[in-house]
C-alpha cells in the first residue's frame, strides 16, 4: 500500500503564494515522475506540472514563470510553489506519483493519487 499525504492548500488573496507538499510512504521501491494536478467546479482535470527523477519539469502554460515544482528524492515528497496566484487558479489540487511498489508479493508500476487539498483564491 502506498498512501499520499497533501498540504498547504487554503484561501488565499490574489497575487499571494501558497506551497503545497505532498509526501508518498509505504511499500515504495522507486519513484519515477512526481507532478500536482487540479480540477475546478465543473471543469475536467487538469495537468498543472510533474517532475521527472532527474529533475526535468514540465508546466501547463497557464502556470508558467508563475509555480514551480520540487521534488526531494530522499523525502519520496513532490512540492508546488504557487506564486502570483489568481482566481482562475481556484480548483482541487492532486499529486500524482508513478511508483514502483509490492502488491500481492509482485513488483510493479503504478498511478497514485493524492486525497486532494482545496485552493481558493479569491479577495
Amino acid at each position: 500500500q502506498v498512501q499520499l499525504v497533501e498540504s498547504g492548500g487554503g484561501l488565499v488573496q490574489p497575487g499571494g503564494s501558497l506551497r503545497l507538499s505532498c509526501a508518498a510512504s509505504g511499500s515504495i521501491f522507486s519513484i519515477n515522475a512526481m507532478g500536482w494536478y487540479r480540477q475546478a467546479s465543473e471543469k475536467q482535470r487538469e495537468r498543472v506540472a510533474t517532475i521527472t527523477t532527474g529533475g526535468s519539469t514540465n508546466y501547463t502554460d497557464s502556470v508558467k514563470g508563475r509555480f514551480t515544482i520540487s521534488r526531494d528524492n530522499a523525502k519520496n515528497t513532490v512540492y508546488l510553489q504557487m506564486n502570483g496566484l489568481k482566481p482562475d487558479d481556484t480548483a482541487v489540487y492532486a499529486c500524482n506519483v508513478f511508483a514502483l511498489t509490492r502488491e500481492s508479493g509482485l513488483l510493479r508500476w503504478r498511478n497514485y493519487w493524492g486525497q486532494g487539498t482545496q485552493v481558493t483564491v479569491s479577495s
